[in-house]
């Protein structure tokens, strides 16, 4: 097998790792795996991405509902604006993006381009919110104790804000859902990474279904990239009893960074 390919599968271990351990950044290691290991072709990776995280993510939902460690309330409430939105994105607006964006004399920004760039801003934009979460630990998310109080109309709208996102970069929005339960639900943070996961999977695989039909969907890959990460999320579940889930966020967020910076620099100078 190529190198490259096998570093592909490998990293496909990580992105399920990754979701175990700290709720979040699975999605962002899956579209630049899917696109510059795989070669899968940019806007189809998003498509795949979103079936990957969502199956993924509710998978390893399923030990934080057996713990009683999901808000089913906060997920209804942040899922429902989410879902219309990813649905909306990935049935109407990314079929709607021109092929060509913009040209400024042989500089062009095509489609494919464009949308790994903004991803590449995504990833950045999450990078800080991770590295700034692994400095300083939240009190309200340190506190088990403290009881659920909901503000209804910020946890809607941000869920509607992440399904766009969702729905334009195939990314689950862990780095955006974890804080907004935190903050908006005063949940404690392992119940936000449980709810967390049941909402990526949710929206995720809703999202999906806007694509079965408009993209050539090769399943067999697809169902063979997918059982990596299920295997991986067992494993960062096993790894929390070890390793400081704060620590290990703060150094994703330094490694989603300089993924960030990589992408761009690709992207520009294709």
């Amino acid at each position: 097998m190529d190198l490259q390919i096998l570093a592909g599968y490998m990293a496909a271990l990580v992105i399920g790792i990754s979701l175990g351990l700290i709720g979040a950044g699975g999605s962002i290691l899956t579209v630049p795996v899917l696109v510059y290991l795989l070669g899968v072709e940019p806007v189809l990776s998003t498509a795949y991405s979103l079936f990957i995280v969502g199956t993924t993510a509710l998978i390893g939902s399923f030990d934080y509902m057996r713990k009683q460690l999901v808000n089913y309330k906060a997920a209804v409430i942040f899922a429902v604006p989410s879902f219309i939105a990813v649905f909306l994105t990935r049935k109407f607006i990314v079929g709607a993006i021109p092929d060509t964006l913009f040209s400024i004399g042989s500089f062009t920004i095509t489609k494919p381009i464009g949308l790994m760039l903004f991803f590449a801003l995504i990833m950045a934009l999450a990078s800080f919110s991770m590295i700034r979460s692994g400095q300083k630990k939240d009190a309200t998310a340190a506190d088990e104790s403290v009881q659920p109080a909901f503000n209804l109309p910020m946890i809607a709208i941000e869920g509607f804000v992440v399904g766009i996102l969702t729905g334009l970069v195939g990314a689950g929005g862990g780095f955006l859902i974890i804080p907004a339960l935190v903050l908006f639900a005063k949940l404690p943070m392992k119940m936000a990474v449980g709810t967390s996961l049941l909402i990526i999977a949710a929206k995720s695989l809703i999202g999906f279904t806007g694509d079965i039909g408009s993209q050539p969907i090769d399943w067999k890959f697809l169902f063979t990239f997918t059982s990596l990460p299920i295997v991986g999320i067992f494993i960062g579940a096993w790894l929390t009893k070890f390793i400081s889930g704060e620590k290990l966020k703060k150094g994703f967020g330094w490694f989603v960074l300089f993924m960030a910076a990589y992408m761009i620099y690709k992207e520009l100078t294709r």
